[in-house]
């Protein structure tokens, strides 16, 4: 039997670590860590082991199927997109194009699909978009949009040289980086200390990440910018400089300045359940150092002052000198420059809002946490019909029993997924795209938040079933069965023809050939993708390079360090904390906050499937510090019942003192055990879905981003 080694990457998180996949005949026997790749250089965690299990998972759909009574049955490609085609079609027919809502999950942006989903996200023609950035990554994107013009204009923490790195509500242990791609970021935690650097984490937990720094500082859940606040004081305070090398680039530095004028540490700590004297120390830590970064994530994202703790890293690291210079805030320059080309577009709030009113669109989209409104309403101009591509709103979105209730009521779904999960379960039809090592890919979007300049190929291990399509392959025949015209019949080798042309090789073979490194720019030494494709590992393009002046296109061409309506809301802020009041005062019968956490193994609701990322301990726990536990008489793997305004969940009890007094922690991503899925190991090992605490009118205020960090419940012995 033959054995071959192929490189490619893992794609099941924004790490994509090189790999090398040893496969024996049809069998893939090991998945290791590539040391040639130009950014992972050997690292990988467990999770890509599971390329192989999800490969070979009998449980995943390799063809189309409909829905048959209460299962479904196997269909060709052509009938599934027949039936696909005359059922949207009918709901925009009888009720508008609007009727018709589409939802696309993370997976989609860790693919060459991402072009598509955006082109059919238009033919549809619809104002009812929505993706899991709305639970994710709106905070981050609309602090962008405020400060640097546009929401694609987003900042990297430059780790590799920074002497100073201050981590906010993330765990880049874990997650290896977010919005800033650090695969193997233990290592380069680690160097940051190993140069003589300093690293802190500022959490109610004290994680993966946190074990390995100098510092875990305990902020108390959404005590964020308190803090952030507290830190700008204390630096105007001690006579901070405009940056040598960014005067004339930041506009708003008075109005910062004033902001914070009389929001002293003292003031600040028991809103941030720090002490004044470790927010003084923290502060003039950041500034003396030589270069220095503060990164933030999702664990901020997920709060109602998401968009404003953003803003206010932001402003940190301008203010200090620390905004495109090497070890701090710098912008990547990838292969394909989508910051370059997008920025200018109109990708910011658009002229629609969601049903009530509350929320306009951003980003051509609405928050998932008005999704459910939008379906169940008895109103006009309800969403009648839904595709839903590489997602589980169901599980992953706040008040999930609504959301649930919501696609059961829909009168046509089609879903584009592996498997029939918890929310493909309602689907008329399901579209399975080949499986991750049967696609040969270029990433063009997590290039744009590496730590380090890089272009790397992906190839296939296998080839494709001869009746198996990619996910662009299958997001473009659906764009053909929605747009209205003469084209909609083409179907076979014709449409085939027409897709080939424009397919995500064409298109990432354009953008690297115009790209800041392509051949167009820089001659016959330029970079194509085809050299790419040769490169083994990779081809390392270097470290990242200043370049804000050509990125920001606000209106005067300057960095806005202080926006009119986030400085209002910064205002409103300290002046409800002046007057004891925050904006997620404890309701009465409920005494912990609640935060989420995040597990090597899992990634979101999709890999609960393959046993080895499941084996073991039960992970789906409410970790609570052994104070609380003590005085509720809790011990270790006791059975609780979680409940909070909202709903009420059952998990074991893990009990442990690397959380904060006051604070308990859930992860998301489970709540399997749902009849009609068609994964069993996921079913058997169920948990609880979180996201029955969280209640989706509970966001963000500016972007609507979900806030499902804080959230107030009470802990009790046994189930309900």
């Amino acid at each position: 039997m033959s054995t071959r080694t192929v490189a490619r990457q893992c794609t099941l998180c924004e790490a994509h670590c090189g790999i090398l996949v040893t496969v024996e005949g049809e069998q893939v026997t090991r998945i290791e860590g590539d040391p040639d790749d130009v950014l992972s250089a050997g690292y990988v965690c467990p999770k890509a082991t599971a390329l192989a299990d999800l490969h070979h998972d009998p449980e995943r759909l390799r063809r189309p199927v409909k829905r048959v009574g209460d299962g479904f049955e196997e269909i060709g490609w052509d009938e599934a997109f027949r039936l696909v085609g005359r059922g949207l079609r009918a709901v925009q027919r009888a009720h508008g194009r609007s009727a018709v809502g589409f939802y696309y999950g993370n997976p989609a942006a860790h693919s060459p699909s991402v072009m598509y989903v955006a082109a059919l996200r238009a033919a549809l023609l619809t104002r009812h978009a929505y993706s899991a950035s709305s639970v994710d990554q709106f905070p981050q994107e609309h602090a962008a949009w405020r400060m640097f013009g546009s929401n694609v204009v987003l900042p990297v923490a430059d780790i590799d040289r920074t002497d100073h790195l201050v981590v906010i509500g993330a765990n880049p242990a874990v997650s290896n980086g977010s919005l800033t791609t650090m695969p193997g970021a233990r290592d380069r935690i680690r160097a940051v200390r190993a140069r003589g650097g300093r690293v802190v984490v500022v959490d109610p937990r004290r994680t993966e990440t946190a074990r390995l720094a100098d510092e875990h500082v305990a902020v108390m859940p959404g005590g964020d910018p308190y803090l952030l606040l507290a830190m700008l004081h204390v630096l105007f305070a001690d006579g901070l400089p405009v940056p040598d090398h960014l005067d004339g680039q930041l506009a708003g530095w008075d109005e910062v300045r004033r902001l914070v004028a009389d929001w002293s540490p003292q003031d600040a700590a028991p809103f941030a359940g720090v002490d004044a004297d470790t927010i003084t120390r923290m502060a003039r830590e950041l500034g003396a150092a030589p270069s220095a970064v503060v990164y933030a994530r999702i664990g901020v994202c997920h709060q109602v002052t998401g968009t404003l703790t953003h803003w206010l890293v932001n402003v940190l690291n301008a203010v200090t000198g620390n905004l495109d210079r090497a070890g701090g805030q710098m912008f990547a320059t990838p292969a394909v420059d989508a910051m370059a080309l997008l920025r200018r577009l109109p990708l910011a709030q658009g002229p629609w809002s969601d049903r009530r009113g509350t929320h306009r669109a951003f980003r051509f989209e609405l928050p998932v946490s008005t999704l459910a409104d939008a379906v169940l309403h008895d109103g006009e101009h309800r969403v009648r019909a839904m595709i839903t591509h590489a997602g589980n709103p169901v599980l992953s979105a706040p008040g999930g029993s609504r959301v649930d209730e919501a696609y059961e009521a829909l009168d046509f779904h089609v879903a584009i997924d592996m498997y029939v999960t918890e929310t493909s379960r309602y689907a008329d039809v399901i579209l399975p795209p080949v499986s991750h090592l049967e696609r040969e890919e270029f990433d063009v979007i997590f290039p744009a938040f590496s730590v380090r300049n890089n272009a790397r190929w992906n190839a296939r291990v296998f080839d494709p079933p001869a009746d198996g399509l990619e996910d662009w392959e299958i997001l473009a025949r659906l764009l053909l069965e929605v747009t209205p015209m003469a084209v909609r019949p083409l179907t076979g080798r014709a449409a085939a023809r027409v897709l080939d042309e424009v397919s995500p090789m064409r298109l990432s073979a354009l953008g690297v050939a115009i790209g800041p490194h392509g051949v167009l720019r820089r001659g016959p030494r330029g970079l194509t993708l085809r050299a790419i494709r040769r490169a083994r590992g990779g081809v390392d393009l270097g470290p990242l390079q200043p370049r804000l002046s050509e990125l920001v296109v606000t209106s005067d061409g300057r960095v806005q360090l202080a926006p009119a309506d986030l400085v209002v809301g910064a205002e409103a802020l300290l002046d409800d904390a002046r007057a004891g009041l925050r904006p997620d005062a404890q309701p009465e019968g409920y005494d912990l906050r609640l935060i989420g956490r995040r597990h090597l193994r899992t990634n979101n609701t999709w890999l609960h499937n393959v046993p080895a990322m499941v084996k073991g301990r039960d992970r789906c726990t409410v970790l609570m510090h052994p104070q609380d536990a003590e005085e509720r008489g809790l011990e270790d793997r006791d059975r609780v019942t979680v409940t909070s305004a909202s709903g009420a969940i059952e998990v074991p009890v893990e009990v442990s003192d690397e959380i904060r007094v006051g604070t308990v922690a859930v992860p998301h991503g489970w709540g399997h055990d749902r009849k009609g899925v068609g994964w069993s190991t996921a079913a058997a090992h169920g948990g609880a879905n979180v996201n029955e605490l969280h209640d989706p009118l509970q966001v963000d205020v500016f972007s609507g981003n979900s806030a499902m960090n804080g959230t107030w419940v009470r802990v009790s012995p046994g189930p309900t």
